[in-house]
This record gives C-alpha cells, structure tokens and sequence, in this order.
C-alpha cells in the first residue's frame, strides 16, 4: 500500500490501516524505516490532540484489569480509547507472549477501543523503542485517549514519561517497601498515584497506603508543572470499578490547568526535543552496528582483548576515525 494511501486511510480512522503503520514503524529492516519516515511526516499535521497517559507499576499490580476498567468507562463516555501495551522480551530468544489482549477481553471487543501489544525488544525503561511513534499514529487515527502500558519491570521505568501528558503510577496495598528512598525517582515522576486493589478485604490497607504515600508526595519538592494537590495518591478498585471515575476527573483537572497555564504545550515541546536527542544517539549506534564501522570495532576489540591498547585509547581512536569523517 502506498503512504500517501496508508496515511489518509489511518486519519479517517480505519483501524487495519492503523495496525498496518505501527508494524511499519516497529520494523527494524532498514527499508522499512525509510518509509515508516514519510508515513510519519505525512500525517503529521493531523490536528487532533489526544490525552496520552502512562502507566507504570510493578508486575502483578493489575495494571492490564485497570486498563480495561478504565477503558471501558471512558468508551461509555463516548471517548475513543487506544491501549498501547509494551509485553517484555526475553532477553536469550528475544520472544514475547504479547498476551494482554487476551487480559483486556472486554475492551478488545469495544468497537471504540483499539489495543495493540508490542514486544519491549528489551529496550530498557519499559516502553519499545518505538512507542512514541505508534502514539502519534493513534493520535493521528484520532483516538481521544492512549494509554501506554509498560513492561513492569520496577523503578527504573521512566522513560514513559517522557511520551505521556500524564503519568500514573499503580501501586498495590500493603505490597512492601513502602516509603523507601529507591522508590523517590518514580515517585518524583508521577502526576498522580493510584492504589489499586482497594476492595475485600484489603481495603482498609488501600486506604493506609494510599495516607502514607499521601503524606510522602507532600514531602517532595514542588514542581512547576502542578497545581496546589498535586501530585495526589488516590485509591481504586479495577475489579469493583470504584474509584476510576474520582480518577478520571481528576486527571482531566490537572490536564485542564496545565492547558491554560502553558504547561502542556510546553512539556510537549520539550518531549520533541527529548526525543529528537535520542533518535541521534540510536542513530550513532545503529552506525557501529554497519560496516566499515562493525569491522574496524572488531579490530580493535581484539587488540584491547591482546593488552596491545587499553579500552579507552581504542575506543577514541574509533571515534577520531568515523565519527570526524
């Protein structure tokens, strides 16, 4: 199919042209990246915006039964929902499951809903490389909300921020390690924090946890990008479905405020620029990876290997050679 075709199909809003342009993009042959370009800048003045909104938490939180919850009351609300899911890779086979499309049973019968599992590629920070890309094409397909999944690895698992409006980070009650100092970086990123599971017998922990984090995002300090409350630690049920539409205003809240004070304009622009940065690193690895480069690498790591230059002296000497050419 032709790009010029591909890309008015995927702004009417077809779905199999949608799925088709994010295999595109998530391509690695080089051809294809080529093309994957021109489909990009052609459907790049589409002039919808839609609300992206990062997930993160630890496996088995329930992020995927939140997701459909979530999903299926903003598509009751008439909004049109993409689920972008990242399922990590194995790190020997490079093989995913890709199963959360049979965890989102529901949502993925929801004629409103599109959910597309991705492989992580083992591309840390919990996202595919990728992912902004397939963002943009959804946004472009002119769904209303994406919501990006990530892998659950942990803490580590930022990245995510960097391609959201708003971050969310689900946490599980009485799940451990509450408060500790390693958690302070996710914490610092979150717009708002959401406990799930809060239903049973484990509802009362819910609310405990929910008052001890509480207490700990007053203790951090003050972004610019946040109005007085916020960020803020709140309590859902997935499986009750409590709780989501409390969540769901005060997402659109915070969106409302950053909006009119220039705060969300401004953080986009300075994702562009975050991701512009890291496009130019992948593509000075991507180098090292081609000949000549990979055959004057493997020289040189096997007279580092001999003891005839140390790392350093070989690693420069690299660099003097092809990246000042």
């Amino acid at each position: 199919m032709e790009i010029s075709e591909t890309a008015e199909r995927l702004m009417k809003g077809e779905r199999r042209a949608l799925a088709r342009a994010i295999t595109l993009v998530e391509s690695q042959k080089v051809e294809h990246r080529a093309r994957a370009t021109d489909l990009l800048e052609a459907v790049k003045d589409h002039g919808h915006e839609a609300l992206r909104i990062g997930l993160s938490g630890t496996p088995g939180v329930g992020k995927s039964t939140f997701i459909e919850a979530f999903g299926m009351m903003l598509t009751g609300q008439g909004l049109r929902v993409a689920v972008l899911a990242v399922d990590p890779s194995s790190a020997r086979s490079g093989g995913s499951i890709l199963g959360d499309k049979t965890r989102m049973d529901r949502l993925s019968r929801d004629p409103n809903a599109f959910i597309r599992p991705s492989p992580s590629q083992t591309h840390l920070g919990g996202v595919a490389r990728r992912t902004r890309e397939a963002i943009d094409l959804c946004e472009a397909a002119g769904f209303d909300v994406i919501l990006i999944e990530t892998v659950g690895v942990g803490q580590s698992e930022t990245v995510v921020a960097e391609m959201s409006d708003l971050f969310l980070l689900l946490l599980a009650p009485a799940g451990g390690d509450e408060l500790q100092g390693v958690k302070r970086g996710i914490m610092e990123m979150a717009d708002m924090i959401l406990i799930n599971k809060a239903d049973g017998d484990l509802k009362a922990t819910a609310n405990r946890t929910c008052a001890d984090y509480g207490g700990a995002l007053r203790l951090l300090r003050k972004r610019p990008q946040d109005p007085d409350g916020f960020p803020k630690a709140l309590t859902v049920s997935a499986v009750e479905e409590t709780g989501l539409a409390s969540a769901w205003e005060e997402m659109q809240s915070l969106t409302d405020w950053r909006r009119e004070t220039g705060h969300f304009a401004a953080r986009r622009a300075e994702q562009a620029r975050y991701w512009f940065e890291a496009e130019v690193r992948e593509g000075l690895l991507a180098r090292l990876r081609r000949e000549p480069v990979k055959g004057a690498m493997r020289d040189l790591a096997a007279r580092v290997e001999q003891g005839e230059l140390t790392a350093a002296a070989a690693a420069e000497q690299l660099l003097q050679d092809y990246l000042h050419a």
